[in-house]
């Protein structure tokens, strides 16, 4: 016996197509609800939040990543080679300039002083009586007494005691520099870095600096043992004031050169998290734009009095180009964009909401500049726009307006 499966498909088939209607119906309701969304199922107003458009001051910024660098920083090398006798600084603190660092031993330097003022002495001496000599034979010669050349012969020996002399001169100015030298100072006033040498370590001049007298003195601060060193004694850096370096990308340039023209720019540094650290003024434009990367070095220069910028540390720079006037601003949330462009919903007095198509431009801090489409006061919802239309009525709440822009390290777009 064959029973017939044809009916249960049919009822398969008939309960399908219901269930297909069926969620037609509820999705037809759904968009229905949707494109009539002025009040809910109690007849209640949309609620949204709102702010009124205002007119104030906007700076425009470029912002960009910096780097602190001192302006003046030199490493402390000896110029003459000697024992450390004395540290006269501490490490890591400020330092004055002209404050002596390091005391060499001075007392080899000292006995070759001595030595060329006795040589500079006894040549001088020398000088004097072949000077003394030259008289009496030229008075000699006027007499017909002695031969010519005998006058002729002491004057050259007069002249070769003067260049003696002369070059004795120089070995005592040479001298008195390197005792000179071996009171190491310091030629900026900045902050010390960590010290590398310690006392009684013998140390010496780099490559190609020194003096003959520094060499000759070498066999006498062997004697005193420690360790020869030829670098770095000791870094000295200037805080204050101080630069910051960043880069911009060279489309700027214009605008820069021609505002700086008129008055220097205001730099601003921030920390990462933006806290402001301090206010600064462009102070070097680069004289070429780098080709690898179409920017350009600006530098600008900070008075550091709380020395919170430290060479080398990453910073965030934000230089005010120029400030725009008096000028319509809304919160950035309240922009929409559309097919036909921005646009922004006013509230009019009996809180019923209209489309005004705007034209943003300048954004800085939460706030955007509209150039058209607004005066200013008109009140304008910020947050629930994608729940109205033209002709809804809306039960504004007032939010949070911001405040007025400074120039912070925040993204700025036209």
């Amino acid at each position: 016996m064959v029973v017939s499966k044809r009916p249960r498909s049919r009822r398969i088939a008939l309960f399908g197509t219901l269930l297909v209607i069926v969620l037609g119906i509820i999705a037809a309701r759904l968009l229905i609800h949707r494109s009539h969304p002025t009040k809910s199922a109690a007849g209640q107003a949309v609620p949204v939040n709102a702010a009124v458009a205002s007119r104030r001051d906007v700076p425009e910024t470029i912002n960009a990543l910096g780097t602190v660098k001192s302006i003046d920083s030199v490493n402390i090398v000896p110029r003459v080679m000697g024992a450390i006798e004395k540290i006269e600084f501490t490490p890591g603190q400020d330092v004055k300039q002209g404050q002596e660092l390091f005391l060499l031993d001075p007392r080899p330097f000292q006995a070759a002083l001595n030595q060329a003022q006795a040589q500079l002495h006894r040549d001088q001496a020398l000088l004097k009586q072949a000077q003394m000599d030259l008289d009496r034979y030229q008075t000699l010669e006027k007499q017909n007494s002695i031969a010519k050349q005998q006058a002729q012969d002491q004057a050259y020996v007069v002249e070769q005691d003067q260049g003696t002399v002369q070059l004795d001169q120089a070995n005592v100015e040479t001298a008195q520099l390197n005792l000179q030298y071996a009171h190491i100072t310091s030629p900026i006033a900045g902050r010390a870095g960590a010290l590398q040498v310690d006392v009684g370590n013998l140390v010496g001049p780099q490559s190609g600096q020194g003096s003959a007298a520094a060499t000759s003195s070498n066999t006498a601060n062997s004697a005193t043992g420690g360790q020869t060193s030829g670098g770095v004694l000791v870094s000295i850096v200037q805080l204050q004031p101080i630069y910051v370096n960043f880069n911009v990308a060279q489309d700027r340039l214009d605008d820069i050169l021609r505002n700086q023209a008129a008055d220097a720019l205001t730099v601003g540094v921030y920390t990462q998290d933006r806290q402001l650290i301090e206010t600064g003024k462009l102070s070097v434009i680069d004289n070429s734009v780098t080709g690898s990367t179409g920017t350009v070095l600006l530098q600008a220069t900070f008075a550091n009095a709380d020395q919170r910028l430290w060479p080398g540390k990453f910073v965030r720079a934000t230089l005010t180009v120029s400030t725009l006037q008096d000028v319509v601003t809304v919160p950035s949330q309240a922009i929409m964009a559309g097919s036909s462009g921005s646009y922004v919903y006013v509230i009019d007095d009996d809180n019923k909401v209209h489309r005004v198509d705007v034209e943003p431009g300048l954004r800085h801090g939460g706030i955007t500049v509209v150039s058209k489409g607004l005066s200013g006061g008109e009140k304008i919802v910020t947050d629930g726009q994608y729940r109205l239309a033209n002709g809804v009525t809306v039960e504004p709440q007032q939010s949070a307006e911001p405040a007025a822009p400074q120039a912070e390290a925040q993204a700025h777009e036209r």
